[in-house]
């Protein structure tokens, strides 16, 4: 089993009344989008760490979804994305962006580790107009166990216009 922010890693930040806990931001009320209640407030900080706001950053990918788009336009753009649905525990965003023939039945995202920050170390490809990108990334975390960090180089494919998370290889 691959482990990384991109595939499913041993955890995933842990979610107080549907909102993720994140570091420095005290939990705030959210507004219901698409049926379902996300899991940052629209102004807090995104968990890439793109220095936007959620609802201006990966907080359009996963509240789009379910309406047909925005997608992401880029494989780094996609990891980001998946990287912050493991953040706010979005499951569904996850199986979703995971291609067909990789993606588990389901995933348990409810261990309590706080993803803390993401390094995009590397890209390949996985531009608008490619076929095929790889990411290579280190996602640090936090359990209670201690400090840690997931490493990984993944692999994403592009079909009908749309990217998805293929595989990964820890690095």
């Amino acid at each position: 089993m691959v482990t990384g922010a991109a595939s499913p890693p041993r955890a995933a930040r842990r979610a107080t009344h549907g909102r993720a806990k994140v570091p420095g931001q005290a939990p705030q009320a959210c507004r219901r989008q698409n049926g379902r209640v996300p899991a940052l407030p629209d102004d807090a900080r995104c968990p890439c760490l793109s220095g936007e706001t959620y609802a201006a950053c990966c907080g359009r990918f996963h509240a789009g979804l379910p309406t047909g788009g925005p997608y992401a336009p880029t494989a780094e753009t996609l990891m980001r994305s998946r990287y912050s649905a493991f953040a706010v525990e979005d499951a569904d965003y996850l199986l979703a962006t995971w291609h067909p023939t990789t993606r588990p039945a389901d995933l348990n995202l409810a261990d309590g580790t706080e993803w803390r920050r993401l390094d995009v170390r590397r890209t390949e490809a996985g531009g608008p107009f490619d076929e095929t990108g790889v990411v290579e990334f280190v996602a640090h975390h936090r359990s209670a166990v201690g400090r840690g960090q997931m490493r990984e180089v993944s692999r994403f494919v592009r079909e009908d216009g749309r990217w998805y998370y293929l595989d990964g290889d820890s690095a």
